[in-house]
């Protein structure tokens, strides 16, 4: 994916980093300047600064990584350290309730962004990482976010040309899609069956923040066979209820 041609030195800085993506975690310099749409020699100069800074990393190959330095900045984010901090012992209560991994997601524009994970060695296999941007209509905490943003926002998601589909069980029609934010608001949970992998099912629930905004939401996600919404929603809602209440929410 090559980007416009950045104009000034802060943009070129930017284009760099935004070079790496999901699909593209480790880049060669060539590679960076072909999706940063640098000049090689721009390029070069630019990933040395960044290097140096400690923001990429180089490894034994060549290829260059995100850097820790970038990581530990990322992490200061309001919206992703003190609500990490509050929200811990209950997705460790969860996790201890479950044994199945558990999740907590904000909203970043049109997709989730995973700011925190935790995961058992014998949990169902799951391909969202801590940082990583998914599709809101396809996750259980993606589903919670969307059903409680603005209604400008839904709007705006729903008259997408096309929504992005990953097993044959991904909801991509728009009034589906509608109709399953309307049930999410009233029941209190998002349930998403088999939309990123054919054997897992998320339950989610959203967490508020002092003003009662839905700021976050809170997941487990298990092995389909097997799966009982009904009987996780109950500590999935409590574990959203708890953060809420650790970030200053109370409840009517």
């Amino acid at each position: 994916m090559t980007q416009p041609t950045p104009v000034s030195a802060a943009e070129r800085l930017l284009a760099v980093l935004a070079a790496f993506d999901r699909s593209a975690p480790a880049l060669s310099l060539t590679e960076i300047s072909r999706r940063a749409g640098l000049t090689l020699p721009t390029a070069h100069r630019l990933v040395g600064l960044l290097a140096a800074w400690g923001a990429l990393e180089r490894d034994a190959s060549g290829m260059y990584h995100i850097g820790l330095r970038l990581w530990e900045i990322g992490a200061l984010a309001p919206r992703g350290l003190a609500l990490r901090e509050a929200a811990m012992p209950f997705l460790e209560d969860l996790y201890e309730a479950t044994h199945e991994n558990v999740q907590l997601a904000v909203r970043d524009a049109m997709e989730v962004v995973y700011i925190e994970r935790i995961s058992g060695r014998s949990a169902v296999g799951v391909l969202a990482r801590v940082g990583e941007h998914w599709p809101l209509h396809a996750t259980g905490v993606g589903l919670v976010l969307l059903a409680h943003s603005e209604p400008g926002v839904q709007e705006e998601y729903l008259a997408a040309a096309q929504l992005a589909s990953f097993t044959p069980h991904t909801i991509t029609d728009p009034a589906a899609l509608r109709r399953m934010l309307a049930e999410v608001r009233r029941c209190g949970f998002a349930v998403s069956d088999r939309q990123i992998t054919d054997d897992a099912l998320s339950v989610a629930a959203p967490v508020h923040d002092a003003s009662g905004d839905v700021v976050a939401a809170v997941s487990v996600i298990v092995p389909r066979a097997g799966a009982r919404p009904n009987t996780l929603a109950p500590p999935v809602r409590l574990a959203g209820l708890g953060i809420s209440r650790a970030l200053g929410w109370t409840s009517a």
